[in-house]
């Protein structure tokens, strides 16, 4: 007997991991639906998915109740991506950054929980680990959180995804909803834009214009970036696996590290570019306050042991990747 394609909802899923992620799972010869508000995410970015007639979308915000209640029925899988994101947006909009990214969850995990207990899979962030400590630079899913003063409105980001995980993990232990969640540590590839403060394309877009590559800090910061490819296919391993359930991995690449410096020098070399690259310090750049993390690298043995997880692009294939998406999109 022939089974029936699993039928899955992708809130966000108009946004750059959202559209990626909708794209395995059809390739899986699964169905999708999206819900997104396009409030960062991006008609475009689903385009080439309306043909498919496993595929049908939903420009909502999931703060409407009753749309998500008939999507979530409708759905056997949620994946929850929706979500303020990017430092620069999260300080720009800060009361609907914490609206958005806590009574959005709150909705969800309800109406999952009240529809017949409905598997989620919960979006999270390397954010969650909060600011530095002496000789720490990897991070593993049972570490303590650092953060600091509620008048700095980055860590207010952080706060919110851990609301999130918290409710998630309340729903999974009092309603024994199925959740899992995924911290992401710096996704990048095709779609990514860098206009709410993702450093990759942000370099990138300024260095094939010929502007400055503008720096904030010192540099000598460290990110290890994971593709946007590799991190769909930890999502889609973690949730088939049962044993997932009711515990949070990282999902990221501990090999693609480099210093931010670095990081500009190599996106300018990759784009044979004549731009400057230039300095500016914290407190010129954000408003409000600004502190960050020196060093943030994932631990992911949890994710590997569970899954067999291993990431396979390496940094100057998805640089290529984005340079050559990225500079379509500016011809």
């Amino acid at each position: 007997m022939k089974m029936k394609p699993m039928k899955n909802l992708i809130t966000g899923g108009a946004g750059f991991i959202g559209s990626h992620l909708a794209e395995r799972l059809l390739e899986n010869g699964e169905k999708v639906t999206v819900i997104d508000n396009l409030s960062t995410g991006s008609i475009k970015n689903i385009e080439h998915l309306k043909r498919d007639p496993k595929f049908s979308y939903h420009i909502d915000t999931i703060m409407n109740r009753n749309t998500m209640r008939r999507l979530i029925k409708e759905s056997d899988m949620v994946y929850h991506l929706a979500a303020a994101v990017g430092v620069q947006y999260i300080i720009d909009n800060p009361l609907e950054s914490i609206k958005t990214n806590v009574e959005g969850t709150e909705i969800v995990l309800e109406l999952a929980h009240s529809l017949g207990n409905k598997k989620v899979v919960v979006a999270s962030t390397s954010e969650i680990y909060g600011k530095d400590r002496p000789g720490k630079r990897i991070f593993k899913e049972d570490d303590d959180r650092v953060l600091g003063a509620t008048t700095i409105s980055r860590w207010s980001y952080s706060c919110t995804k851990a609301l999130d995980e918290f409710l998630a993990f309340a729903y999974w232990r009092e309603k024994h909803l199925p959740v899992v969640i995924a911290r992401f540590f710096n996704t990048c590839g095709s779609r990514q834009t860098g206009r709410y403060g993702m450093v990759v394309p942000r370099f990138i877009k300024q260095a094939l214009s010929g502007k400055p590559i503008t720096i904030y800090g010192d540099g000598k910061q460290s990110r290890c970036f994971t593709d946007v490819r590799d991190t769909v296919r930890a999502l889609v391993l973690l949730s088939k696996n049962r044993s997932a359930v009711g515990e949070v991995f990282n999902i990221g690449n501990p090999y693609n590290k480099v210093t931010i410096n670095a990081l500009a020098g190599r996106i300018k070399h990759m784009c044979a570019s004549g731009s400057m690259i230039v300095r500016i310090p914290y407190e010129k750049a954000f408003s409000g306050g600004f502190e960050d993390m020196r060093h943030r690298e994932p631990d992911i043995k949890k994710l590997r042991s569970l899954t067999g997880f291993n990431p396979k692009i390496k940094m100057d294939e998805m640089l290529y990747t984005m340079i050559d998406d990225i500079g379509k999109g500016q011809r």
